[in-house]
């Protein structure tokens, strides 16, 4: 397994990884793009606010900032992933990313995609003083292949309709009190069944992921409206304690939203 960050140029994250026995499951979202293939295997990827069943062959893409999470069930994976930052993603289709599939199913788009993978596996090996400059430039390839081939792949979510129309309720008014039953009430399930689905289809846990998603809308207000204060954020993001809204970010980020704010105004 191969794990590094490139800093010159740009965040780059690439990592080759099997693993024997699954039911692991990983959970986040971040500022940079995520190229998933799976090499062999399969997983359950909920993605924004879809669920969709991944089996071997498929690229899984995921634009910077959607909360994603990614539950095994196999007994072997093997997969490929990048991570890469706004510095290895082409200008021209920058502002078209969010309207591309999240899916990628088609065997020969995928078996050139995975060749370009391999030259960027052997890349990031060499780290010498060209390698950002050609991770960048297979990186680029990459990505059109994905960008040029987008209009012939159909999307397939494999989630409950309202398991996505729950997660867009949250979506939606999280800034409002959202409680389990009350959603519950206004989809006509019982709570017991929106919750045990829920983790089911998603692998977060109903709270789970309203703290996380509210979490994610904090963050965003924290960096781009330094003015307001962290109890005001706390409030406006569905928070109804200040004490607690801190003790979940520093938790989540591994630091305290006073620390953004101290940040900004320098």
């Amino acid at each position: 397994m191969e794990e590094k960050r490139l800093v010159e140029g740009g965040d780059y994250y690439f990592q080759q990884g099997s693993k024997i026995k699954g039911n692991k499951s990983v959970s986040h979202y971040h500022p940079v793009l995520e190229i998933y293939y799976m090499k062999r295997g399969s997983c359950n990827y909920f993605i924004d606010d879809k669920s969709y069943r991944v089996e071997t062959g498929d690229i899984v893409f995921i634009p910077s900032g959607i909360i994603h999470k990614t539950t095994y069930d196999t007994e072997f994976h093997d997969r490929w992933l990048i991570n890469c930052s706004e510095f290895f993603i082409p200008e021209s289709v920058r502002e078209k990313l969010s309207l591309l599939p999240h899916i990628f199913r088609k065997s020969e788009v995928t078996l050139e995609c995975e060749k370009v993978m391999q030259k960027i596996a052997k890349e990031y090996k060499a780290s010498d003083e060209f390698s950002v400059d050609a991770l960048k430039g297979l990186t680029y390839e990459l990505i059109f292949l994905l960008v040029r081939n987008a209009g012939e792949q159909t999307e397939t979510p494999s989630g409950s309709a309202f398991i996505e129309s729950a997660v867009k309720y949250i979506q939606e008014n999280y800034a409002q009190e959202v409680t389990l039953s009350g959603v519950a009430k206004t989809l006509s399930v019982s709570p017991e069944h929106l919750s045990r689905t829920f983790k089911k289809q998603t692998g977060f846990g109903f709270s789970e992921y309203l703290t996380l998603y509210r979490l994610q809308k904090a963050e965003y207000v924290l960096k781009n409206e330094p003015g307001r204060s962290v109890n005001a954020v706390a409030f406006a993001c569905g928070f109804n304690d200040s004490n607690y809204f801190s003790y979940k970010f520093k938790k989540t980020y591994g630091y305290p939203p006073k620390k953004i704010l101290k940040n900004a105004k320098k």
